[in-house]
């Protein structure tokens, strides 16, 4: 029976890497998906099996009501709040590892230094990892606000570190006691909301891609706690994957882990020219007869996808405008960002669910050096990752970040519903740029009215 369950263990774990590896990819994301769900499935099925439950009653009602909840979210959750799901989905990871160390611990009753230490990490990562994404939830939903940093902040989040690794350590040498383990909670549940509070919410798609990570190494740590091998891998490919992911995000923003979470950025908008300084008198507004005429002269034509697109769900009027320029003869392509949106692969996703081929899609690092030969750049809802300040500043949120060198393009049509600024919080001078033009309105209403006059030209 031991042999059979430890082999349907790795089975489930090869699923987990074959859908992980499905997902690098949307060509292969659903079947991916699919196929880390269905090791998900065997993992808990086995499980349940080899715990030898004696009653399965509150086991089906926890069943039926998370799967009434997920079912629930995934059919309402629109892909622009994406990242407030994960967050929140983090945040259960974390909490549900601190609530199965906290039941192991009451359980045992002369634990091995093993077990106690794996349930101090459990409990301390999950802690953490649980108040972290509440508070990045509400950042993205925009229900917390301002800056939350004072004077020492760092100071006293390295004493509550020290404060948790003290009380793990007296749990370990005192296992009899739930004590520590319950004061540790407490500490490292006040170390995650100082660590995500003072963080802008530029970088709250970092953040969680790092909670994730946490989520996962909570989770393996949990699996030590139980001695389950599926929880350990399965935990540890979370926790791998959230790093690589995070790692990716940090490159894309060329900001470093640290600095995002310790060095204040996006708390507030930086210091610089204001918007009169940047706009007044240089914004020039178009119109979609305009921008159609534009068309009607250009061979090559960049759509550059942002969150504005996201929000107003005009990936479908996208794709229809571009395929009546290529029955043009104009060269269409679309220039994708890594953090364009509020996730990596965003756009990707929103682009492939419009039929829009793979092939079109071109990555930031091989697109830039066509801009120069690109006689229309079509913005539509980008900001900070088409701004030109990132390049050219010496400071600021963005400074230093790579961006689409649209600015490069003969000319460039942005369409956005306002001169508001990005999730950085400061102007962009592409919007008043000499090549620049100004298209105002809904990103699928100014698409819509674009594919008319196309037609009509």
């Amino acid at each position: 029976m031991v042999n059979l369950i430890n082999f349907a263990y790795l089975v489930a774990s090869v699923l987990f890497i074959l859908g992980l590896k499905g997902l690098t990819h949307p060509r292969t994301a659903v079947r991916g998906n699919m196929l880390g769900a269905l090791g998900m499935l065997l993992a808990i099925g086995v499980t349940l099996l080899d715990q030898q439950i004696l009653s399965f009653e509150y086991i089906l009602i926890g069943v039926v009501i998370g799967g009434l909840v997920g079912a629930a979210f995934a059919l309402r959750i629109p892909m622009t709040s994406m990242p407030e799901l994960v967050a929140v989905f983090n945040g259960f990871g974390g909490g549900a590892s601190v609530l199965v160390a906290s039941a192991a611990l009451v359980e045992h009753g002369a634990p091995s230094h093993q077990f106690t230490i794996s349930s101090a990490v459990s409990g301390l990562i999950g802690a953490v990892t649980f108040w972290g994404s509440i508070v990045a939830f509400f950042k993205l939903m925009e229900v917390l606000k301002g800056i939350f940093q004072f004077p020492g902040q760092q100071f006293i989040n390295g004493l509550l570190t020290l404060a948790c690794l003290g009380m793990g350590a007296w749990l370990v040498l005192d296992p009899g006691s739930l004590d520590p383990f319950w004061i540790m909670v407490a500490i490292a549940s006040l170390l995650g909301l100082m660590l995500v509070l003072p963080i802008g919410g530029a970088d709250m798609p970092v953040v969680i891609a790092f909670l994730n990570s946490c989520s996962g190494l909570a989770a393996a740590a949990t699996g030590f706690v139980l001695d389950n091998n599926v929880l350990i891998i399965a935990g540890s490919l979370v926790g791998a994957s959230g790093l690589i992911l995070t790692q990716i995000m940090c490159k894309a923003m060329n900001r470093s882990l640290g600095n995002v979470f310790f060095g204040g950025v996006g708390a507030e908008t930086a210091p610089g020219a204001s918007d009169d300084e940047v706009y007044a008198g240089k914004i020039k507004s178009t119109s979609a007869d305009e921008v159609a005429m534009l068309f009607d002269t250009a061979r090559r034509v960049v759509i550059v996808p942002g969150y504005g697109m996201a929000v107003a769900q005009a990936q479908h009027a996208v794709r229809d405008l571009a395929g009546l320029l290529e029955e043009r003869g104009v060269e269409v392509e679309y220039a994708i960002h890594p953090v364009a949106g509020r996730m990596p692969g965003h756009m990707n996703v929103l682009l492939a669910e419009a039929e829009v081929s793979y092939d079109k899609l071109v990555e930031m690092d091989l697109i830039n050096p066509s801009f120069q030969q690109t006689d229309v750049a079509l913005i539509i809802g980008a900001n900070d990752v088409v701004n030109p300040l990132a390049r050219d500043a010496d400071s600021g949120p963005i400074a230093g970040m790579p961006i689409l060198d649209v600015d490069k393009s003969r000319t460039v049509v942005v369409i956005k519903r306002s001169l508001s600024p990005g999730f950085a919080g400061i102007p962009n001078p592409l919007f008043a740029a000499d090549n620049s033009l100004m298209y105002f309105g809904s990103a699928k209403e100014a698409v819509l009215d674009l594919v008319a006059a196309v037609k009509e030209g």
